[in-house]
């Protein structure tokens, strides 16, 4: 019959800190960190003087043993194995992290100074364990700045890029990490370096790469001044908007929409969105972070009249309109009346009210309570009136002083 088997989780102190394995003689140094006898043993024979957990130099290579540690681990092991059942299973022990915390110190140190892809592979691991591991790197010296480092560099290999990237993305939640990046990158003037091994991401890496890519490029752009630097850098926007183009993946597409969103904030980066043919293919993908994109974009004049040259631009608007969320409703609506009233483009009108437009308009009206969203819907019945076959909306009339034309 084939044993059953049975998985036990380890205390944490009773694991070395350097091999991780369940210590069998801990020996403890002058600074009162107990390791497994062998695991120090070689560390201290292969010319180390400092202490792997603390790294302290050593004022004595001597170690004693811990006696009393040593006892409760025999304990604990024995009442492991006199558990109910275990005569009749295989007792393992829960697979302990990749890589301990001193580990992780030292594969630090490595990733400055070497061809870096294993050691940031491991790093990784060790990150993506658990949330106090990614609290200890984060404190760490120079942890996000190592880290980061690995991307303002040449002639990286692709695979060290992402697994750098990947990292940040695991901590970038962390205390103060964002702000450290932001000075790191954006203040240093080091964002050509760095969005030079992004595109190298967008254009080569992983699905998942590039996602993530994008979250780390997000988080580097609190403030307005940031947006414009890395929206005006390295052809960026131009690249993004090619990634949607080849892309059939929806999360990826909404990663790219969401950050072009989050740095559209000047005249001169929404010219730069328009003339790439940004209002065409937000067009043709029209989703709900779409619609967020072209409200921002009807701001200009220019982005009206790209809006009014795309066909499917209000038609596929109008054939949304009801199937939306509030948010994405209220950015419906700014678009066609943006396009309706501010322009007053009369194709789009028709296209509008042949979309049965103004019934749909109407029922927005109806859903919503008062503020902008229903004045601009009256400005819209208004406008649409002239073009639509039910006359009775002749006598509709409507006072609205919210928005005028810039």
């Amino acid at each position: 019959m084939v044993k059953e088997e049975l998985y036990i989780t380890v205390p944490s102190v009773f694991r070395c800190p350097i091999s991780l394995d369940v210590m069998k003689s801990p020996v403890s140094l002058c600074t009162g960190v107990t390791y497994d006898r062998s695991s120090i043993k070689q560390w201290l024979e292969s010319g180390h003087d400092t202490c792997p957990a603390t790294m302290q130099v050593l004022r004595s290579k001597d170690f004693v043993p811990n006696l009393t540690l040593h006892r409760l681990i025999n304990l604990w092991v024995q009442s492991s194995t006199r558990q109910p059942g275990f005569g009749s299973a295989r007792l393992l022990l829960a697979a302990p992290p990749a890589i301990s915390q001193v580990q992780a110190k030292l594969l630090m140190e490595k990733i400055e100074s070497e061809n870096c892809a294993d050691s940031l592979s491991k790093v990784s691991k060790f990150v993506s364990f658990s949330g106090e591991n990614r609290r200890f790197v984060v404190r760490f010296d120079s942890f996000v700045e190592v880290i980061a480092g690995v991307l303002t560099r040449k002639c990286v290999e692709i695979e060290a890029l992402e697994m750098a990237v990947r990292i940040l993305d695991l901590i970038l939640s962390e205390n103060g990490v964002k702000e450290r990046l932001n000075k790191l990158i954006i203040k240093s003037n080091q964002e050509n370096n760095f969005l030079s091994s992004i595109v190298l991401i967008l254009q080569n890496g992983s699905l998942d790469s590039k996602v993530k890519s994008l979250g780390v490029l997000d988080s580097l752009a609190p403030d307005s001044e940031s947006k414009s630097k890395i929206a005006n850098s390295e052809n960026l926007i131009a690249i993004l908007l090619q990634l949607i183009r080849s892309s059939n993946n929806q999360s990826l597409n909404d990663a790219v929409i969401s950050f072009l969103t989050t740095v559209s904030i000047t005249r001169s980066i929404k010219s730069i969105l328009i003339q790439n043919g940004a209002v065409e293919i937000l067009a043709n993908t029209l989703t709900e972070r779409s619609l967020k994109l072209l409200a921002v974009l009807c701001a200009s004049r220019e982005g009206r009249l790209a809006m009014g040259s795309e066909p499917k631009c209000a038609a596929g608007i109008v054939e949304k309109l009801l199937k939306l969320s509030k948010t994405a409703t209220e950015d419906a609506v700014l678009v066609l009346w943006s396009m309706c009233c501010l322009s007053k483009d009369e194709k789009v009108k028709e296209e509008v009210v042949k979309g049965n437009g103004v019934t749909k308009i109407l029922m927005v009206m109806q859903r919503e309570g008062e503020g902008n969203v229903k004045m601009m819907c009256r400005d819209l019945v208004k406008a649409l009136r002239a073009g639509c076959k039910d006359w009775s909306l002749a006598s509709y009339e409507t006072k609205t002083t919210h928005i005028r034309p810039c």
